[in-house]
C-alpha cells in the first residue's frame, strides 16, 4: 500500500554510468496537514544478498577480502574490506543469487541456505534492501578455489577464521562491513556458534 502522505513529481536520471542515480522531486504532506516540496537523490543499484557460511564443528566461518573503492577514498588505507559472501540479485530470486555467489566467491556448493532476516542499509541514499542468509559448510562441499568472476574484475581472497577470532575483528576495527558484523551477531545471538 502506498503512503498517501507522499506523491512523487518527478524523476531525474542523473548517471546511469554504473548503475542509476535519480534526482526524486516529490510532495510530503506533513503532520500539521501542509505539503511541502522536497527533492532528494536516490542510488538504485538493485537488490541483493549476503550469506555466512560456517561449521558447527570447527566453530569458524568463510568470509572474503577484497578491495573497495569507497572505503579506500573514505580513510581505508589499503582499500581491503573483509566480508561475508555477497552478490546482487541480477534477476535471480534471491535464494538463487546466494547459491551463485558462494560458489563463484568461496567456491562451496551449498544446497540449502536459511534466510534469516532483510534490511535496509543505507536508506537515506540506497534502495537497495539486501537478503540475509546462514548457511553451514564442510570442506568435502568445496568444488573450486572461489575467486569470483574475472570477467567481472573480481579478484576476491577466501579467509577462514575461528567465530571467536571474527568476534574480536569487530573489536579491533579488522571486520568493518556491517552485513558482515549483522551475520556475526546473528550467530551469536541465536547461539549458533
Amino acid at each position: 500500500m502506498q503512503n498517501p502522505n507522499i506523491t512523487i513529481l518527478k524523476t531525474e536520471i542523473l548517471s546511469d554510468n554504473w548503475y542509476t542515480l535519480n534526482k526524486v522531486t516529490y510532495s510530503i504532506r506533513k503532520k500539521d496537514g501542509t505539503e511541502e516540496t522536497q527533492s532528494r537523490e536516490a542510488y538504485d543499484r538493485g537488490n541483493g544478498a549476503v550469506i555466512l557460511l560456517y561449521n558447527r564443528v570447527s566453530r569458524n566461518v568463510i568470509l572474503t577480502r577484497q578491495f573497495r573503492l569507497p572505503t579506500y577514498i573514505n580513510g581505508n588505507a589499503t582499500g581491503m574490506l573483509i566480508e561475508a559472501c555477497a552478490g546482487l540479485l541480477d534477476h535471480d530470486n534471491p535464494e538463487d543469487c546466494i547459491r551463485r555467489e558462494t560458489e563463484e566467491e568461496t567456491g562451496y556448493k551449498i544446497t540449502q541456505a536459511q534466510k534469516v532476516f532483510e534490511a535496509y542499509m543505507s536508506p537515506g541514499s540506497v534502495t537497495e534492501i539486501l537478503h540475509f542468509f546462514i548457511a553451514e559448510y564442510s570442506h568435502d562441499m568445496k568444488i573450486n578455489d572461489g575467486g569470483g568472476l574475472e570477467e567481472e574484475g573480481e579478484q576476491i581472497e577466501v579467509l577462514e577464521f575461528s567465530f571467536e577470532e571474527t568476534l574480536k575483528m569487530i573489536d579491533t576495527g579488522e571486520i568493518k562491513d556491517a552485513k558482515t558484523i549483522m551475520l556475526l551477531q546473528h550467530l551469536r545471538i541465536k547461539g549458533i556458534l
